[in-house]
């Protein structure tokens, strides 16, 4: 059996998340491999995989804050707000000055609110949004509130009557990169689209720790430990504590020792006894790992 573990992939350009998945339980002779959010396949960078038990902790990634290289073409507008789809729209943008494209970036940064993409994994009345949109059925996504932290044009280039923008993007959990560049092209007047995409982090995780596709055989696990710490911070259990946690019992009077709400507990051998939360002046299991899960 596979060890369990936080498995970090760089995703190559042209293949599906679920490909990667895949290639993993292949490569590591386990089924239970799961992930923490996929990526479209013209996308590459970070995907964060669980395996075995550590697959528990996915749920805590999911939410993260992410941050993303990309190249936004103005100009352009296809169906599917990226470079994968149809043309439907070219306007000029030649006459585009910095300091309109400046503007246009600030105004969608911070908190805003944002309109998936029609050809997203949303599901709509349990179907995903891009099967009803490939289907020629009429999709309305419901705006929502994200956070783009930072939204940094690094290089401008021109090239007949388009206009490419190399970004950086630090955003909230369910940003839509391909809607920024949508937006950015409507707000200057003439459509925009995504040619390239990159996450480069999610959360404590970077994608210069990550493993190729044709190395995960030997690709080194983060033990789940030292995985939920870094997300969640460490709250150090004694072995009686970690037995208790593990019994289901609350730790009384020990809610004033931890740092963050849930946290990690760990125990004195360096177990990961499960996830915890402050319940008034207590500490209570959120989630507790089986002890050959946790190392």
């Amino acid at each position: 059996m596979a060890a369990p573990g936080i498995l970090l992939v760089d995703k190559p350009g042209g293949i599906t998340s679920h490909d990667v998945v895949a290639r993993a339980r292949r490569a590591l002779g386990t089924r239970k491999i799961g992930h923490a959010g996929t990526l479209d396949p013209m996308a590459t960078g970070l995907l964060v995989l669980g395996v075995e038990g550590a697959t528990r902790l996915l749920t805590f990634v999911v939410g993260l804050d992410k941050t993303y290289e990309a190249t936004i073409r103005l100009g352009v507008s296809t169906d599917t707000d990226d470079a994968e789809g149809a043309v439907i729209a070219e306007t000029d943008a030649a006459s585009l000055d910095s300091v309109a494209i400046t503007a246009g970036v600030a105004g969608l940064s911070g908190r805003i609110s944002q309109v998936p993409s029609t050809y997203s994994a949303i599901k709509v009345d349990g179907r995903r949004a891009y099967d009803l949109a490939r289907a020629g059925e009429d999709v309305q996504l419901k705006a929502r509130e994200v956070t783009v932290s930072r939204f940094d044009v690094l290089a401008e280039r021109r090239s007949g009557g388009t206009v490419d923008l190399d970004v950086v993007v630090d955003c909230s959990s369910g940003t839509y990169i391909r809607s920024l560049a949508r937006d950015l092209g409507a707000t200057l007047g003439v459509g925009g689209h995504l040619t390239a995409l990159r996450r480069t982090r999610i959360g404590p995780f970077d994608v210069t720790s990550a493993a190729a596709v044709d190395a995960l055989a030997d690709a080194p696990l983060l033990d789940p430990a030292a995985a939920a710490a870094a997300v969640l911070g460490r709250f150090d259990v004694t072995a009686d504590e970690a037995r208790d946690l593990r019994h289901g019992k609350r730790l009384l009077g020990a809610a004033d020792r931890l740092l963050a709400n849930p946290t990690a507990a760990i125990a004195p051998d360096g177990v990961l006894v499960g996830i915890v939360e402050r319940r008034g002046g207590d500490v209570k299991s959120a989630m507790n790992m089986p002890e050959e899960a946790g190392r």
